[in-house]
């Protein structure tokens, strides 16, 4: 050291030469204020600064400027105060002078309970507590950072404000929860930054991204970014009021299922991607004219490759820059509410991708991740698994859904590859997954967090969604935690789905010996509240478009399609279909491209567009058709046993409403003369014919409706003759209840 005097202000403690490697894990111990009688010693370490000054504040008077002394070549400066004297620093670089105030003379920045709540994983507001806070503290503004690495021998903040340079912001460790904190004075929102870590094996780490982060680099770039955390202003009071009568079970729910970038591309960028104010502009109207309730959106979360499409997730609490600032999203959210239609988001706590940036090893141990690759490896998608049995990552988890259904005003999340969740041998061969405490193969950690997870948004944002992706026969999906459940408000009906394509998938001629794929759905449709999905999983991997999955010619190709989606619209449940779905996209989905916008120009196109919108316009006009979703109560089966003639029928009712009934035609075999019994006599009008001519149909049909005769059929006492078009769904209610 080269310490130019003996007095003992400038003696030097012991642990000042780790400082100065970089590897000290108490900074606070050796920098800023320390009390020497009279005055205080402050010291501060500035490599590559040419001078560092004290600007001393001083009652009623002008500031005094002091110089501080260079006690050693790499950058360590030592000066004194008078005793409690609040001061700044003017540090001299090579390209100019900077005044900033000294980030070690302030205290402890997060609160006893914080800490407390934190590693109970009980506490409710980690986006206000951890990662990156502008705030002002003592007067001053600055950025509150906090990380949770408590494995971690030295965390530093590194970024644009440091050169990046981990030895100038090295934070203190609240050992009571493992929370790195340092408050740094004077820089704002838009700053970038990573945290440097040093491990317990005293390795440096590759920078780490902020897992608390709410803002980030547009990929591939992978830094942080402070946010701009200011209120924002919303206009959404209106549907937040209404939001309970909007998403109950009883409402018609119906979801147009969206992947951002290729919806539509900018015109002329066959590579671009529309932004959150272009997506205002464009999508919203879309939607609203198609008659949707929601938009859901695969996942808008921060990740680093593109060709995940958003479901290997690294920054759970930051929108991607890819579309825009928070901000801008939060635009688009409240935008989506003054126009009637909620927003539903995917969110993915099943696994995380291993990039080095991100959550993989993040303190050099296995933090969010299971130690045993048996329990902490998805070999399905070759990425990680959360420690569900941690407190910490359940709060960390937790923490985000609450983040985009209370910070973004978000309606729902849809949960990604529940099942992953629920069984350890998920995808496993035996010998490849570890019991659980009982020796069965569910995960018990797992359903404790998705349990705790829904009793807390159920509590904390009532009125939202959270629905589940599940792909087995777990029980209780959709039941209330209190009764034994876990507490999801639906499920995807996937069993619905497989069933129903591979019926639709059919030649005609041999549907009659699959009759069950359409009846098995029946069975259990009420057993939990569904969503009947035909997502975008559907129409990838080789599985072509729904269209391409119709058997026939074209003109049976599109027949089937909308036959397809008439029976599902009228089928017990809520309803989503994939963009694309709409304009019987011919060919499957690449998220390189864009939906097939050029079908608009195509009458077959075009009807089948007509088709959708008629088909959500009825699902939200006619109780019948969505109010009993849910309950056997709203289903009647009429005819389900003419296997040869591929015909079903049924009614569809709701508590003081008029019945639907829906009369499905699957073979290109039209079917005259076809007498289906109905409840009541009079006229029985018709709602929609999926042959009409308005849809590029044959236009066969029955003229707009048909008389009940008093001749039992079916069990009911009146009974209407039908002409059944080939490939056809019929809707008809009686006369007196007609609306439009």
């Amino acid at each position: 050291m080269n310490v130019a005097s003996h007095d003992s202000a400038y003696i030097l403690p012991p642990e000042t030469e780790d400082l100065l490697r970089g590897t000290c894990p108490d900074p606070f111990a050796i920098l800023g204020r320390q009390a020497h009688g009279r005055s205080d010693i402050v010291r501060a370490f500035c490599p590559d600064a040419r001078a560092v000054r004290l600007v001393v504040q001083r009652p009623r008077s002008a500031p005094v400027e002091r110089p501080m002394r260079r006690v050693d070549e790499r950058g360590l400066y030592v000066g004194t105060v008078p005793a409690g004297a609040r001061y700044r620093f003017k540090i001299g670089w090579a390209d100019g002078w900077e005044e900033t105030e000294d980030p070690y003379s302030f205290g402890l920045l997060l609160g006893d309970l914080d800490l407390h709540l934190f590693a109970r994983g009980e506490h409710r507001d980690l986006d206000r507590v951890m990662g990156a806070q502008p705030m002002v503290i003592d007067g001053v503004a600055g950025v509150r950072f906090a990380v949770w690495a408590p494995n971690a021998f030295r965390v530093s903040v590194i970024g644009d404000f440091n050169v990046w340079d981990g030895r100038r912001h090295p934070m203190r460790l609240r050992h009571a929860a493992g929370i790195w904190e340092l408050f740094i004075p004077r820089i704002g929102p838009g700053e970038r930054y990573k945290y440097e870590i040093i491990d317990a094996e005293r390795r440096l780490l590759p920078p780490k991204a902020d897992p608390y982060a709410l803002a980030a680099e547009q990929p591939p770039a992978t830094a942080s970014v402070v946010a701009d955390t200011s209120p924002f202003h919303w206009t959404d009071e209106d549907w937040t009021r209404g939001r309970a009568a909007r998403q109950d079970s009883t409402a018609p729910l119906s979801i147009y299922e969206v992947h951002l970038a290729s919806w539509r591309r900018p015109a002329g960028d066959p590579h671009g991607i529309l932004r959150w104010e272009e997506l205002e502009r464009t999508l919203i109207p879309y939607v609203v004219d198609m008659g949707f309730t929601h938009i859901e959106l695969m996942p808008v979360m921060e990740h680093p490759f593109d060709g995940s499409w958003g479901y290997q997730t690294l920054g759970l609490y930051a929108p991607s820059a890819r579309f825009g600032a928070p901000k801008q999203f939060a635009a688009f959210v409240d935008a989506c509410h003054r126009a009637g239609v909620g927003v539903i988001l995917d969110w993915v706590p099943a696994h995380f991708p291993a990039d080095a940036h991100g959550l993989a090893h993040f303190d050099g141990s296995c933090l969010y991740e299971h130690a045993d690759r048996r329990e902490g490896y998805h070999p399905d998608w070759h990425t990680l698994i959360y420690n569900f049995g941690r407190n910490e990552i359940r709060g960390f988890l937790i923490g985000s859904a609450l983040t985009w259904l209370r910070r973004y005003h978000v309606d729902g999340l849809r949960v990604d590859a529940v099942a992953s969740m629920l069984y350890r041998d998920y995808s496993r061969r035996e010998g490849e997954w570890v019991a659980n405490i009982h020796g069965g193969r569910e995960n018990l950690e797992a359903v404790a967090f998705v349990r705790d997870l829904n009793a807390t948004i159920a509590e904390l944002c009532p009125h939202t969604l959270m629905i589940a992706e599940e792909s087995t026969a777990w029980p209780g999906v959709s039941w209330p935690v209190a009764d034994g459940g876990l507490g999801f408000a639906y499920k995807w009906n996937m069993g619905w789905m497989h069933d129903t394509l591979a019926y639709m998938g059919r030649d005609p001629v041999w549907r009659r010996y699959h009759h069950s794929e359409i009846m098995f759905g029946l069975h259990y449709a009420f057993s939990e509240r569904f969503i009947l999905p035909l997502s975008h999983d559907e129409v990838v991997h080789g599985k072509g478009s729904l269209l391409e999955r119709m058997p026939g010619d074209s003109w049976r190709k599109h027949a089937g399609l909308r036959a397809y989606f008439a029976f599902m619209w009228a089928h017990p449940g809520k309803k989503l279909l994939f963009m694309g779905g709409e304009l019987a996209q011919p060919h499957e989905w690449r998220a390189d491209g864009e939906v097939a916008w050029y079908r608009l120009d195509q009458p077959e196109g075009r009807g089948m567009q007509a088709l959708v919108r008629d088909l959500n316009r009825l699902h939200r006009a006619v109780p019948a058709l969505h109010r009993a979703d849910c309950t056997p109560d709203g289903f009647d089966w009429l005819i389900g046993d003419d296997i040869d003639n591929a015909v079903f029928v049924w009614l569809r009712r709701a508590p003081d409403a008029a019945p639907v009934l829906v009369v499905c035609n699957m073979t290109p075999v039209p079917r005259p003369a076809y007498r289906v019994g109905v409840p009541c006599g009079g006229y029985w009008r018709e709602l929609l014919n999926s042959d009409g001519a308005e849809y590029a149909g044959s236009g066969m049909g029955n003229g707009g409706g048909a008389q009940a005769e008093p001749e039992p059929a079916h069990g009911c006492d009146h009974s209407c003759v039908l002409l059944l078009p080939p490939l056809a769904v019929l809707y008809l209610t009686p006369e007196w209840a007609y609306g439009g």
